[in-house]
């Protein structure tokens, strides 16, 4: 390791400084204003200081990546599932996978428990948990051709807690993609702006493959530049579209937005990654990164207040009108995506480490990767915050409790004691050209006020409505790119998963397993979603309730691997990196699970819902969110399926984290009767960067490796053309 220098120390110094005096401000603040800047400060500061120093840390030191040794991606290059990829392409795909709705709408909900509980677990989280889950993943599934978490929980741990983890990793899956897909469909249904815009997308990424593929191979600056080119183009002509003759084709139902999703996804998880899913996710990655960069340059231009309370009332009482439950562990469950989520590890051992260059990377698409996904949901609290607390509880708390005027809607949150008048309702509503902006659950509309609400003093308040619409696009874009990339990561499991019975299936690009799993996994949560779509109360919206659990339930199945692994491959005193996060997890996930089969508040309890509704039933009333008889009986099906639902998840959990430490203490006992099921060592001959920007040591390597490249082509050529057959 070298030493420090003085201008580095003093910089870092500063780095720290910043980040300090952030945390500094949000914790000591008392009833006075506090600007976000502060906010967005602590988590720079923090961010650069935890990259620099514990990912290097964790990189070199703990998992001692080798820069000598192929990758599946060089070994196994097939063109379809396995090619190495340039690591800025891979960041944007991986970054783009991985942040799909969790880090935009979690937050936002979370809000109502205060600022400072999510800016903590965010911060926190993700440094010490989420980004270290998610490198440590992709370093291992790396090592072993890229298997996925429940593959290598069979492999790794054995059949028993392996079966459980690859039925759990499954279920929870389906369960992630059909959420996905529905906040989609929600957010592009009669909206022909957004479904031009994010279609163009399509054709643009297909371009951008065939240019880094075919015609210019390498020059990742030109098609970048040329990619960011006609994104632009085709965001600003969407709103064209939909204010020309073409609106109407570009308007879709719902029911059409499945079938086209459903198709998508199909085609997205069989076309090869260098075609369409990673050129499409590393180009929506720079519409990602530039808003949120252009947000948090807005807070420091603006310094806007924070208007939310730093804790609110609802985070020690546990009756918030958004969600139902205490601080703990509910704030842990709401808040996933962004500071730890389950869902990561899918494509940390799906997609990405199937095209990763080097093992060097890992820290950058990793770690990295994870720490821009948390800025985006700093930025989200931020624009949930600095709006009026008011109007954020009108828009996300439920019709049933707000009503449905703004005059109800004004008595409802003066009785959460907070005041809006029912005017400035209204004047919110027409500032962004809504009829409505009343019981707008689910985050993504609050992000979007937010979001207008910083921009438009940047740009002035005419653009307010311009920048509302535009901000319902961007997370209908940052939330596809998850479900292409998901869908893909379900059919490498379900193919790991049958190759165990039938061989054929482990080669993951054989033709007929790759085109039955891809569509076995798209029907299972098209079906969801279909159904989801048609009925208010089924489908997809039935399993809803559980989504924030199974994607911490996955987390605690990643960490308890990625902790057997590091016991098994002889580092066992850095076990405490994944074992830490691992027990916070587990006791926050299961207490919630316990609380949501066990708990007697039907608001929380599934149970308990099931009992008061089939109470009502029987003394013929009608409860909300039900209209009628019918609603019900699917209310009481629905509480029946969730809770048994959860209690399954969590006793498989349990399950794999028995089986990993009766592993991890077999192998302490007796460290030569377990071994690891790694790829054998194969010296690379690629030679690449291992962060954004090459050192002068990497730069220097490289120039060997093309003239030793061009010195082997002219030997062959002096020697002619029968000299290869002879030998």
């Amino acid at each position: 390791m070298r030493r420090a220098n003085p201008r580095s120390i003093v910089i870092w110094s500063l780095v720290a400084l910043v980040g300090a005096a952030g945390w500094t401000v949000l914790a000591l603040a008392r009833d006075e204003e506090v600007s976000a800047a502060w906010m967005v400060a602590a988590a720079l500061g923090s961010y650069a200081v935890a990259y620099r120093f514990y990912s290097k840390f964790i990189a070199y030191r703990v998992l001692k990546v080798d820069k000598k040794r192929a990758t599946p991606a060089e070994r196994l290059d097939n063109g379809i599932d396995f090619h190495p990829t340039d690591r800025r392409v891979l960041l944007g795909h991986h970054f783009a996978a991985i942040a799909g709705a969790g880090p935009l709408v979690g937050p936002v909900l979370a809000a109502q428990m205060g600022y400072l509980p999510g800016t903590i677990w965010i911060i926190v989280g993700v440094i010490l948990a989420g980004a270290v889950q998610d490198m440590v993943v992709l370093f291992f599934s790396t090592r072993r051709d890229g298997k996925s978490l429940g593959q290598m929980a069979r492999e790794e741990i054995g059949p028993f807690g392996g079966a459980a983890a690859l039925l759990a990793t499954f279920a929870i899956m389906i369960i992630l993609l059909g959420v996905l897909a529905l906040v989609i469909v929600n957010a592009l249904a009669e909206s022909p702006w957004g479904t031009f815009s994010i279609a163009m997308t399509i054709p643009i990424a297909l371009l951008m493959g065939f240019y880094l593929r075919v015609l210019r191979p390498g020059r990742v600056s030109e098609v970048s530049l040329i990619g960011v080119a006609l994104l632009l183009l085709a965001l600003v002509s969407g709103r064209w579209v939909a204010e020309s003759s073409l609106a109407d084709t570009f308007t879709l139902a719902p029911s059409t937005l499945v079938i086209w999703l459903v198709a998508y996804g199909f085609i997205a998880s069989i076309l090869p990654v260098w075609m369409l899913l990673a050129p499409r996710d590393y180009l929506s990655t720079f519409m990602k990164i530039g808003t949120i960069l252009l947000l948090a340059l807005g807070v420091v231009i603006t310094l806007p207040t924070l208007k939310m309370d730093p804790v609110t009332d609802f985070a020690s009482r546990g009756d918030g009108p958004v969600f139902a439950g205490s601080l703990f562990p509910f704030v842990f469950i709401t808040i996933a995506c962004g500071a730890l989520s389950g869902f990561h590890v899918l494509i940390s051992s799906g997609t990405t480490p199937k095209m990763i260059q080097k093992e060097t990377q890992v820290r950058m698409i990793g770690y990295g990767s994870m720490l821009m996904e948390s800025s985006v949901a700093v930025m989200a609290l931020v624009a949930a915050s600095v709006i009026d607390p008011g109007l954020y509880f009108a828009m996300n708390a439920p019709a049933g409790v707000v009503g449905q005027t703004v005059q109800e809607a004004s008595k409802a949150v003066a009785g959460f004691g907070y005041s809006i008048s029912p005017a400035d309702l209204a004047q919110a509503a027409k500032d962004v050209e809504e009829s409505s902006l009343l019981s707008r659950t689910g985050g993504a509309p609050t992000l979007a006020v937010g979001v207008s609400e910083i921009f438009s003093k940047v740009t002035g308040g005419s653009l307010r409505a311009f920048w509302y619409h535009f901000a319902i696009m961007f997370e209908a874009l940052f939330i596809l790119t998850a479900l292409d990339a998901g869908t893909r990561v379900g059919r490498f499991m379900l193919q790991d998963m049958l190759g165990n019975v039938y061989k054929p299936f482990k080669n993951l690009s054989w033709k007929p397993g790759l085109l039955l799993t891809s569509a076995a996994v798209t029907g299972l949560w098209g079906y969801f979603l279909w159904v989801g779509v048609h009925e208010p109360l089924g489908g997809i919206n039935q399993l809803f309730p559980v989504f924030g659990i199974a994607n911490q339930l996955l987390a605690a199945v990643a960490l308890a691997v990625c902790t057997t692994l590091l016991v098994k491959s002889g580092r066992l005193k850095w076990a405490w990196i994944t074992g830490i996060p691992l027990a916070w997890d587990a006791t926050v996930t299961l207490t919630a699970s316990w609380q949501k089969v066990f708990s007697s508040d039907p608001r929380v309890g599934f149970f308990q819902q099931r009992a008061n509704y089939q109470d009502a039933i029987d003394e013929g009333k009608v409860l909300p969110p039900a209209k009628s008889m019918d609603d019900m009986h699917t209310v009481v099906t629905n509480s029946t399926v969730d809770g048994v639902l959860s209690a399954a998840l969590a006793l498989l959990v349990v399950i794999v984290i028995l089986d990993a430490a009766r592993v991890c203490i077999k192998h302490v006992r007796a460290p030569g009767a377990t071994r690891l099921k790694e790829a054998p060592y194969v010296e690379s001959k690629l030679t690449a960067p291992a962060g954004l920007f090459a050192t002068s040591e990497e730069k220097r390597e490289a120039r060997e490796a093309q003239e030793a490249q061009e010195a082997s082509r002219e030997q062959r050529a002096a020697a002619g053309p029968g000299a290869g057959a002879s030998s």
